[in-house]
């Protein structure tokens, strides 16, 4: 029976199926956690820094659809929560936040540790409110559970630390909250219009991307009667990159040449469960229909023709009989065999060059590819990891690959891995890591330790920050302030507890990844990689080919004519083969 408002929050939350919280104890949060302990079944996942303690929920919200929850303590612990609850906002993930507060009858004088959480969380979140009395806290432990789960986003709920210890109010009960399921369509005169629109095109290309979750048999079904080439941005790969004959990969700054081809060459653009953000990347004059659950999404990037507002399952349904037969598929079909091409060179970019130099990151990823588990959960630092991770990870609908593909930010890989295995303790889970993301928060290997997740983090050790200096490169910027002096960061995991593996040869790499990959436990490969590897975009401009231009002449005069030698030698050597 609940004796306290925290007895009474733990036991709402396990009612809806929260299984975990992930966080730090502190003095504000005592009574939350010693509800927990009293409770048993609800644990503490006990990690390093908060900001993991965010990213870990955002990981298994990820995954799992379902709500997951972190927690911070007053002032500088909750203010760290604030950089992985910005990213599970961005990627509209059901989070719950709660946010400890110093003592009611302190706010507003200065105290110590004083922050204003609500007011701080208020930008990434879909709702952000304070608990002044112990009455309130069941009430809106509920409506922010609700919004956070309705909404696809992030709910913080703030609670002076005294509430937590304070009497259950009376009558307060557990209440079970969880996402509503619902059918979303436009109206048929809308429907009618957009058929209209696409109907008078002859060469239409759909992008896709997350809003596709669930739908793959209806794009699939778009795409066959439009006879269309599939875009796909990063965030829509695992839904839409296997079994599809109309995919021509990705577009963006990390995406291919034939996924921009078949943007710039439609004449009729259909936009489905998509909010891509590069707007240079739109074709210039086609009309565009765009499908979105969200109506305040529609026409951001671009000017849209027809605006349909529902889900791509049930719109795609309802629009499919209104569309004219086809049988013409010359666009599909330059498209795809552009693709084909593109897709082969990047193919043997894979292939390792001889031995003695430094191991290709492509090779690399291929080789993780090749070796992981079909059902694998895959995660991926920003950077040159996500890179590669787009252009080599293979989908097949089991597979799932999280990344902070909107936010943008360093050191996502490995917090988010902690929290999709603890959410799913029997499935493989591996991190793509880069050297500067793991060793910012390079604690959260003790995480794995502590907790006994078999989290496999494959750490890309190239002594850079080489996506940083790629976009120097591009500017015409001598590289500055870029280099690790990283230790053998193998050894580190090691030492933690944790299986340890590095590689310097191509000839290790397999036999690492298998012992890391069969280990009982928590494993950690590092490889040592080349650091000059451009990683192009599929669109070069005339500013940025100046840009290269200047680097490569600044760098000389600089002194750095050996950094030159080393890129040409990487780069062009993969250019002659091809």
């Amino acid at each position: 029976m609940a004796t306290t408002v925290a007895d009474v929050m733990i036991a709402t939350l396990r009612a809806s199926g929260v299984r975990r919280v992930y966080g730090l104890p502190g003095d504000s949060l005592n009574g939350f956690t010693d509800a927990m302990r009293r409770d048993g079944e609800v644990t503490w996942a006990h990690v390093r820094h908060e900001e993991a303690a965010a990213f870990a929920a955002a990981g298994e919200a990820g995954t799992t659809g379902a709500l997951a929850v972190a927690a911070g303590s007053c002032g500088p612990g909750n203010l760290h929560l604030i950089n992985g609850l910005f990213d599970a906002q961005r990627s509209r993930v059901p989070v719950l936040a709660i946010a400890a507060h110093i003592p009611r009858v302190e706010i507003g004088g200065g105290y110590f540790q004083e922050t204003h959480p609500q007011e701080l969380f208020r930008e990434c979140s879909v709702y952000s409110e304070m608990a002044s009395v112990p009455e309130q806290v069941p009430r809106l432990l509920e409506i922010a559970m609700r919004a956070a789960l309705e909404r696809s986003g992030v709910a913080v709920l703030v609670v002076p630390g005294e509430l937590f210890l304070a009497p259950a109010p009376d009558g307060a009960r557990p209440h079970r909250v969880v996402r509503s399921a619902s059918h979303v369509r436009p109206a048929d005169a809308e429907l009618d219009r957009a058929a209209a629109v696409l109907d008078r095109a002859e060469r239409v290309t759909i992008l896709a991307s997350a809003g596709c979750e669930g739908a793959h048999a209806e794009t699939m079904a778009l795409a066959d009667a439009l006879k269309a080439p599939i875009v796909h941005s990063l965030r829509g790969k695992e839904f839409l990159g296997y079994d599809n004959p109309y995919d021509v990969g990705l577009t963006g700054l990390i995406g291919y040449s034939s996924g921009y081809r078949a943007m710039e060459h439609c004449d009729a653009l259909l936009m489905l469960g998509t909010d891509f953000p590069y707007r240079q990347f739109y074709p210039e004059s086609a009309p565009v229909v765009q499908v979105d659950v969200r109506g305040e999404q529609i026409g951001r990037r671009v000017a849209v023709e027809a605006p349909l507002v529902g889900t791509v399952k049930d719109t795609a349904a309802a629009l499919l009989p209104r569309l004219r037969p086809r049988t013409d598929t010359a666009h599909l079909d330059r498209m795809t065999a552009h693709y084909a091409r593109v897709r082969a060179r990047l193919d043997r970019l894979a292939e390792q060059k001889p031995s003695g130099s430094p191991v290709h990151p492509q090779y690399v990823a291929a080789a993780v590819d090749r070796l992981a588990a079909q059902d694998t959960a895959f995660t991926a630092d920003v950077g040159t990891p996500t890179v590669w991770a787009a252009r080599y990870l293979t989908m097949n609908g089991r597979r799932r690959l999280t990344g902070s593909f909107n936010h943008g930010t360093m050191a996502n890989a490995l917090p988010q891995a902690i929290g999709i295995q603890a959410a799913h303790p029997g499935r493989q889970v591996v991190a793509l890591c880069g050297d500067g993301g793991l060793a910012m928060l390079l604690g959260e290997l003790l995480t794995l330790r502590q907790l006994d997740l078999p989290v496999k983090a494959v750490v890309f050790d190239n002594g850079s920050l080489s996506f940083v200096e790629l976009e120097m490169k591009a500017a015409g910027i001598v590289n500055y302030g870029t280099g690790l002096d990283n230790p053998d960061l193998a050894a580190v995991a090691r030492a933690a507890g944790l299986f340890g593996a590095y590689v310097e040869r191509a000839e290790q790499l397999d036999d690492a990844l298998a012992g890391a990959f069969a280990h009982d436990g928590p494993a950690v490969v590092v490889v040592r990689t080349a650091r000059h590897e451009l990683s192009m975009p599929p669109k070069i401009t005339y500013e940025q080919l100046k840009g290269f231009t200047l680097y490569a002449t600044r760098t000389i005069l600089s002194g750095g004519a050996d950094e030159i030698v080393e890129l040409a030698r990487t780069n062009l050597r993969d250019l002659a083969r091809e």
